[in-house]
Formats: structure tokens, sequence, C-alpha cells
């Protein structure tokens, strides 16, 4: 299966980022382009290349066996799956120098509560939930060299903190927001995390106050869950549909150069281009992810119904009031084992008489990492990480992918012909 941005068009046989003109025609407001939902790849299906795949740290080793008879090496320290819907790569535009205390500060929403959910009240628990979020969710436009593309937004704070996706301004020149009664606003970008397909913009807020909406927490989530997703898909503003929570803690692939994010949200609740940085809620109305990446049918190559990925809301609330904070990342929550290292087939089995024709060998250490001070050294083929199996480099990230920093996993490894265990406390992924 593949997945798909709002402007993404496949660029391998199961993988397609976002940023590409999708298959099927899509409307947009007059002189835009809706920034599709970027393509994504779930880890059971062909993985891409991996030069694809960005290093999670800078690999370094005294004396690495022969790393061009090993073809390219990626640093794995977690890999990410993003939906997300925009065609930029996170250029800044501004800092705001306002002074901010690393806490979210919440509105003054004068909406009515949401009624609690029962039997027969279902409609009227959407409808109250709509009222509440979606003066919170923005059109966002923005002006590149090569046109106009637009997305959405969400404000997530009363001084005008508006969380979007990364890749709805990447590369943009200038940027303004639509506000739910029709304001146009200029906007400035605070800073991006193109690693989580995230970025956050500020704008002065109106005299009369911000509808801000309130984060949820998605450890909470269940599958089955009914929600709801608010965006401008499209170029249709203020649109909302909806459906229910499909699976959690997928791990999904922009692809080639492209973000990847853990623990994603999936949702049948049909995400179009326009949506990547909208809201998906639940029915109390809370913020629990930002949609970002929809699903591409491989064998028709085009978008596939009922499968699309959200950014989860505790994994936007790190990221967000950090760059809030300091414009930056500064603490990526990811864990890293410290290695840099390359997929195990038959041929290069046969090409670096390995023992094994599976698994992730290691080309490089990185010094005083995880995996140097367990013991690891380059030539070492990485097979198992706890009780998973590691078949090749993107199953490396996978089984890192659950793990935090400070996690200590066993590592089964084969040196030569001889099959070792060693324990490894994982470390964290320096910000990019």
């Amino acid at each position: 299966m593949q997945y798909y941005n709002s402007n993404d068009e496949p660029t391998a046989p199961y993988l397609a980022p976002y940023e590409q003109e999708p298959t099927l025609p899509y409307l947009a407001a007059p002189g835009q382009t809706p920034v599709p939902p970027h393509q994504a790849t779930l880890e059971s299906t062909p993985t891409p290349p991996l030069a694809a795949r960005p290093p999670l740290s800078a690999p370094q080793d005294a004396a690495p066996r022969n790393p061009r008879r090993w073809g390219t090496a990626i640093v794995l320290g977690l890999l990410l799956v993003v939906l997300n819907i925009g065609l930029f790569a996170g250029w800044q535009l501004g800092r705001s120098s306002a002074t901010t205390t690393g806490t979210l500060q919440a509105g003054t929403n004068a909406t009515a509560p949401v009624p609690t959910l029962s039997g027969n009240n279902i409609q009227a628990v959407r409808e109250a939930v709509i009222a509440k979020v979606q003066p919170a969710v923005v059109q966002v436009n923005v002006t590149t060299s090569s046109g106009n593309q637009l997305g959405s937004g969400v404000i997530i704070d009363r001084r005008g903190y508006i969380v979007t996706n990364n890749h709805v301004i990447a590369g943009a020149t200038s940027i303004n927001v639509v506000l739910n009664d029709g304001r146009k606003l200029p906007a400035q970008l605070v800073g991006t995390d193109p690693t989580d397909d995230l970025a956050v913009l500020k704008i002065t807020p109106p005299a009369s106050g911000l509808t801000v909406a309130t984060l949820g927490d998605s450890s909470k989530l269940q599958v089955g869950q009914d929600v709801l997703a608010i965006g401008n898909p499209l170029g249709f503003s203020q649109t909302v549909t909806n459906g229910i929570i499909s699976a959690l803690n997928r791990t999904a692939s922009e692809g080639q150069n492209g973000a990847t994010l853990p623990n994603a949200i999936q949702t049948d609740a049909p995400i179009n281009p326009g949506n990547s940085g909208g809201a998906l809620v639940d029915l109390q109305g809370n913020l629990i992810g930002i949609p970002t990446l929809g699903a591409i049918d491989p064998e028709f190559r085009t978008p596939a119904n009922g499968v699309g990925f959200a950014i989860p809301s505790n994994r936007v609330k790190l990221i967000a009031e950090q760059i809030i904070n300091t414009g930056k990342v500064t603490h990526t929550g990811r864990a890293a084992l410290g290695v840099s290292v390359t997929s195990v087939d038959a041929n290069l089995a046969a090409q670096d008489n390995l023992s094994v024709d599976h698994g992730a060998l290691i080309a490089s250490v990185v010094p005083n990492g995880a995996a140097a001070q367990a013991g690891l050294r380059s030539g070492d083929v990485i097979i198992q990480v706890g009780s998973q199996a590691v078949n090749d480099a993107s199953s490396l990230g996978d089984a890192l992918a659950s793990k935090n920093p400070g996690d200590t996993v066993s590592v089964t490894i084969m040196r030569g012909s001889q099959q070792l265990t060693v324990n490894a406390t994982l470390g964290e992924l320096q910000a990019g």
C-alpha cells in the first residue's frame, strides 16, 4: 500500500510523498493548489531504498569495514511514519521575539460544552464538537517561487501560535492564514521540525481574541474510537469528515528524503489534499492528531479510501512547545542506537562472506553511543532487538520505533559465525 500527501506523486512502486501531483484531479481555490496529503508506506509493505532514509546521527568509526562494498549505509535511531499534506521543505521566514514559558496558553472559548455521548445523541455531540473546534482551524495560504499552495493549520495558543505540517509551508516566500470567519492575516514562520513534518506559525491575535484548540492525550486513544477531521480539502474550507481510529502506533514514512514518524494514528476519516496540518479530534472536542498522510493504492496508483494517518497530539505538544520557546527542537524524544547500517541480502552475504543472508550490517558505530558502549562494532550483523527479528535496515528502525531514550534493549548479532547477545541502553537522537 502506498501513501500520499496532497501534492505528491509516487516516486517508487510502493511509496510516494504527498508533495507530488496527485493522480486524481482535484479542485482548488482560484490561483491556489491544495497541498496533497503525503504518500507513505507502512512498514509491512516493500520499503524504500536505503538512500531515502535520513540518518539519525552522523556515523563515525575509527576503522569501518569497506563501506563501498556494503552499498549505501544509513544511521538508524528511530524510524517514523508521517501523514503530511504539503510540499515544502521548512525554510524559516522569521522567528517570534515574544517571551514564552514553554507551556501552551489556552483560549477563552465561549462555546457551549460538548454533551456526554449517549446512545441517541451522536448527532448533537458531533455538532457541538464542530462548533467548539472549527473556529480554531485555519486555512494556510503559501506563496512559493513556483506558485501558490494551500493547506490547513490549528490554533494551539491564544498568543497566535498555529501548528501545521512542515510540508505545507516548505519553500514559502510568504504565508497568510484565513480564520474561520474569513479574516485573512499575515503569518510568520516561528520554526520547523522536518523530521516530524511539523511547523509552527505566528499571527497577531485580533482584538476579539482567538479560539484555541484543546490538545488531548493521544496515549489514551482506543482503536474504534470515533473521530472527526477538520480542514480545507481540495480548497473547500472548513470541511468536516468523520470516521474511527483504525489503528495506533503505526510507523509510516514519506519515502525518499521524507520524514518518518512513530506512533502515527491511522484513521478512515477521509483525508484529502489540503487537509494536511488540520485537526483530528475526538468526540470531546480535543485535538488528538494532525492529519498528514493518505494512502495510495499501488495497483491503480490512486488515493485509497479510508487509510489516512495523523501525527499524535502528544508528539505535537512536545515539538510545538520547543519551537515556540526557542524556535527549534532541542529534545527529540527519539531513541537512537548510534549505528550506521545497511541491509543484508543474499548478494551482500556472499560478497562479504557473512554467515547470515539477512539483518542489518553495522557499517560504523558512533563513538560513546549506545552501540559502542554495548561493545558492538562495524562488521557485526544485527539480527534481533528484544523479541523482534531484524531482517534489514528498515526492520531495525521498526524495532527501535517503540523505544524511548534510556530504555535497555537486548541486541542479538552475528559476529562472523558466532551469535552474541548484548544489552544496550539507548541514547537520544540528536536534533538535526
